[in-house]
């Protein structure tokens, strides 16, 4: 195996990470989930109605447990990495840099609900 830099290796991790959320969370992939899913109604101790998406077999849950996903898509972008790099470079650079951008957002917005709740306090 070849010697992977710890840039290499980080820009791997960003990716499979995106990728996994892409798959598991995203509006955009809902399509690819939506066959694997079905409703289940559950009523509960008082009374109410409520409607969940739970998976209808082994892949569903695949498609929907980020930690399932994530090791399919670890294994889908180091493979494609070693082995056939001229085609999954550019991906894996594109998803690494929303990988990233996604970490950083949710740190930006974490810290903006946090000062808009520390001022909502003085008041």
């Amino acid at each position: 195996m070849q010697h992977i830099s710890w840039l290499t290796f980080t820009i791997l991790i960003l990716a499979s990470y995106r990728l996994t959320h892409l798959i598991v969370f995203d509006k955009i992939t809902e399509f690819i989930r939506k066959p694997f899913m079905k409703k289940k109604k559950t009523i509960d101790q008082q009374g109410h109605t409520n409607i969940e998406k739970v998976p209808k077999s082994n892949f569903g849950y695949l498609l929907n447990c980020y930690w399932c996903a994530g090791i399919w898509c670890a294994l889908i972008i180091g493979l494609g990495y070693l082995f056939i790099p001229k085609i999954s470079i550019p991906f894996i650079f594109i998803l690494s840099i929303a990988g990233a951008q996604a970490i950083l957002e949710t740190f930006v917005g974490v810290g903006t609900k946090l000062i808009s709740f520390l001022s909502d306090l003085k008041k």
